[in-house]
């Protein structure tokens, strides 16, 4: 029944996605917003008499810091406690929309492409010697050349059947054993 309401409800919901029958998430802000963040709520074999299992793990989320993260879980465990043994995964998400400048009031983006930047120069001068040698190309000779074209058609590519093997079956001509 909740399944068939949570499709009705969100249906055309560019921040709902069902993952599997048993898997959601739910964006909760705009695209491209910096306090926006993904909830993926699954439920378990006896939902709603148990809780369902809460995760902020997606990579939409990297930019959160984990305080924060562990803050929203902690907020939404609280509602799942208070909502235990009816359906509730509308009511958190719409609890999650409702509270987000309060669960993002601390956030501070953090900034991912410095650190990686950070370690790529870091790592550059061990790799630039290595990769010198890699770019290195074989030359091959005119007659190399020249054979090489011999071999392929007028657009470069191998005539069809150029790698099958022929196999033949040699026998003793002329033996009575192959009569």
């Amino acid at each position: 029944m909740e399944l068939e309401a949570l499709r009705s409800i969100y249906e055309g919901d560019e921040s709902f996605r069902e993952l599997s029958p048993v898997s959601f998430q739910y964006r909760i802000g705009e695209n491209g917003d910096p306090k926006a963040f993904l909830i993926e709520v699954s439920w378990t074999e006896t939902y709603p008499q148990t809780p369902p299992i809460i995760s902020m793990n997606a990579f939409f989320n990297n930019t959160i810091s984990s305080a924060i993260k562990q803050s929203i879980l902690a907020k939404l465990q609280e509602a799942v406690e208070v909502n235990l043994g009816t359906a509730m995964t509308y009511t958190l998400f719409e609890y999650a929309k409702d509270n987000k400048e309060q669960f993002m009031e601390n956030h501070h983006p953090i900034n991912s492409t410095t650190s990686i930047s950070n370690i790529i120069s870091v790592d550059t001068p061990n790799i630039a010697p290595s990769s010198k040698k890699k770019d290195k190309k074989e030359h091959l000779s005119k007659a190399q050349k020249r054979k090489l074209a011999d071999k392929t058609d007028h657009k470069g590519e191998l005539p069809r059947g150029w790698n099958w093997v022929d196999v033949i079956k040699l026998s003793k001509t002329g033996s009575k054993e192959d009569e």
